[in-house]
């Protein structure tokens, strides 16, 4: 484990999803250790980016998620200090953490997405002619929040406008989609490959922040339950989605189906989980590798 170094394990942050970065930090963390990896803890919360520099570390390992940790801020930091570290570069994670930004990119590439609006903070519109025009029912998001925060749904005009509502409280942006009924896929992408998709299942109206860290009874089906010839089509997809901004090393693509089945995509998560709860753990489970070796394969691919 010497050719990693010292390795700081960046978690916490100051971004909406802290709490999570610190327990997916954790886990990093004590998994490198287990390992023999010299491997230690850094909030930049709490301390300067300048001691990375000073204290001798040689690699970073990012797990802060949100602004500040994926949205190229902290990759660009690292660069300017010369420290080597995972996943994906400045503009690929600055796209990546704009959902706005993420859609324009994947649409000039011609992959499939849902039908969208954005509404920027102060525009006037007409909600029940925005609701009408995308479907009837809609989903509202922050351009730059992760872990569903900020995110609601609205099938009314005052519904939506309490929806953008909530989003501007995150964002100057919402993103405004067309509805999709279908089921819900996430693939993570290692190193030059997708790993096996995963189909989520919750009793909630959509995949929240309560039911991706909260509740007990949402359910992760990987398999997917496709047939091998969408397994396939599926991570093609997502392999293409995540190589078209640019990523490299590790990420997530999140897809849904709309309601005659097609494949549409939701976002790309560049930093993602990495709590007990995570899809990319559980994902690298099902082709035989555990923890351990998925975390040291990610710190290996800071190398690339």
């Amino acid at each position: 484990m010497q050719q990693f170094g010292k390795v700081a394990v960046l978690l916490g942050g100051h971004s909406a999803e802290r709490e999570v970065s610190l327990r997916s930090g954790t886990a990093v963390l004590q998994a490198l250790q287990a390992q023999g990896v010299d491997a230690h803890g850094f909030d930049p919360a709490e301390r300067d980016l300048h001691q990375l520099r000073d204290h001798g570390f040689d690699r970073a390992f990012i797990v802060l998620h949100g602004r500040g940790g994926e949205d190229g801020s902290i990759q660009g930091a690292l660069e300017y200090l010369g420290i080597p570290y995972t996943g994906s570069g400045v503009l690929a994670c600055a796209l990546a953490m704009d959902k706005v930004k993420t859609k324009q990119i994947w649409q000039a590439c011609g992959l499939p997405i849902a039908d969208s609006r954005v509404i920027r903070r102060g525009d006037v519109i007409d909600s029940a002619e925005l609701l009408a025009a995308l479907g009837g029912k809609v989903m509202v998001k922050p351009a730059q929040e992760g872990s569903s925060i900020g995110m609601g749904s609205a099938s009314s005009a005052e519904q939506l406008s309490a929806a953008i509502a909530l989003a501007h409280q995150y964002d100057d942006e919402a993103l405004v989609e067309a509805w999709l009924a279908g089921p819900e896929y996430t693939v993570a992408v290692f190193g030059d490959r997708a790993l096996p998709s995963i189909r989520l299942q919750t009793s909630h109206e959509f995949y929240d922040y309560a039911a991706k860290y909260q509740a007990n009874d949402t359910q992760y089906h990987c398999p997917a339950g496709l047939s091998p010839l969408a397994e396939q089509a599926l991570q093609k997809l997502a392999f293409s989605a995540f190589k078209a901004l640019g990523a490299k090393g590790w990420g997530r693509i999140d897809v849904m189906c709309d309601s005659a089945g097609h494949y549409r995509l939701l976002e790309a998560n560049l930093v993602p989980g990495m709590t007990a709860k995570s899809l990319v753990p559980m994902a690298a489970r099902a082709t035989g590798m555990d923890f351990e070796q998925l975390v040291l394969g990610i710190l290996a691919l800071s190398d690339a």
